[in-house]
């Protein structure tokens, strides 16, 4: 899941380091699009946990996310937005408890069932929200968002500056993420989720209690849904059910399978990828769904292992049959005659 050489370890960090140059060059849209990105981003590396490191496929992984932004808008005050020194904890908890729930119970089935109930519990989340008052009801609510402020020193900025600032509080968010799940990956607790992914059996003969350690995976996956949750509450001042909707899960999903799902990094990418083909097929046609498949058919033809598994001219070449053929003479002339 992690770069295996020093070259890779560098690309992430120029990748990173682009990211973090991103505002000073580009127009004030872009870095609101920017954020956006960076929130889809926490939110596919959250699901990564359980999707790529210990095999569990989940399609109710975005109530955790919704969870985190409702939470916001209930102890928000209506006059005034609260420290985020005081909401990201709260917002991360409740997200950390509701997965408690929810995986104590979804996580007693395997395999297809497993995804069903996560999709049940999504879906009843959905339906909470949606039916009823809370959080304005179908329509949604507009909350104070949460202000960069500690021990009552508010940090000054100005309505131009207040957007690159939440960018750059998302993107720390984000390496942080993305460092901790790496630290995380090395540890025996990582290796244990690594052997669950590939054989549960096997861990469960050696001695290792493999239920809890998926559920504290599914535990660890919510609070980090909850994060990204959090960080769209201060990025959009906005809550409504979409935001639980299993659709957002599937997106998740769906940004690791263009990422590469079996890379920690994968997510990240395939968040900024699809978000990026999303605004220039906006651009392009009036169909922007249509190109957006189209897209994402030809990567998951052509690139199986995500766009994180892309080697060139490697991964192209053996598409092109004039290359492969003079691939293969040499090799044929080797063989032994007779």
């Amino acid at each position: 899941m992690l770069p295996e050489t020093k070259y890779g370890w560098l690309g992430l960090g120029l990748g990173a380091l682009a990211l973090a140059l991103l505002p000073l060059f580009v127009h004030p849209y872009y870095v609101e699009l920017g954020t956006y990105a960076l929130i889809a981003a926490m939110l596919a590396l959250s699901l990564q946990l359980l999707v790529g490191c210990t095999g569990l496929v989940s399609l109710g992984h975005a109530a955790f996310y919704g969870i985190a932004a409702y939470t916001v808008y209930l102890i928000t005050p209506e006059n005034k937005g609260l420290s985020i020194i005081l909401t990201l904890p709260v917002a991360v908890l409740v997200a950390g408890l509701a997965a408690l729930v929810v995986g104590a119970l979804s996580l007693r089935t395997r395999g297809f069932f497993f995804l069903m109930v996560t999709l049940a519990f999504g879906q009843m989340v959905f339906f909470l929200f949606h039916d009823t008052k809370i959080g304005g009801g179908a329509d949604g609510a507009f909350l104070m968002r949460p202000a960069l402020s500690l021990f009552g020193f508010d940090l000054p900025l100005t309505r131009r500056q207040r957007p690159i600032a939440i960018y750059y509080v998302g993107l720390v968010q984000m390496v942080l993420m993305y460092a901790g799940l790496a630290f995380l990956l090395r540890s025996l607790f990582g290796r244990v989720l690594e052997g669950i992914r590939v054989n549960e059996h096997r861990m469960q003969a050696v001695g290792y209690n493999t239920y809890r350690y998926k559920l504290a995976a599914f535990v660890i996956a919510g609070m980090l849904a909850g994060v990204a949750g959090h960080m769209w509450a201060m990025h959009r001042g906005f809550v409504n059910p979409e935001l639980v909707g299993w659709h957002r899960s599937a997106e998740a999903l769906l940004m690791i399978l263009l990422g590469g799902l079996n890379t920690l990094h994968g997510p990240i990418l395939g968040a900024l990828a699809l978000t990026g083909l999303g605004e220039v097929a906006q651009i392009v046609t009036e169909r922007k769904l249509l190109v957006e498949g189209l897209v994402i058919l030809f990567v998951v033809l052509v690139l199986p292992k995500g766009l994180s598994g892309l080697r060139l001219p490697g991964e192209w070449r053996r598409f092109l049959p004039a290359a492969s053929k003079e691939a293969a003479q040499p090799a044929a002339e080797s063989l032994p005659h007779g």
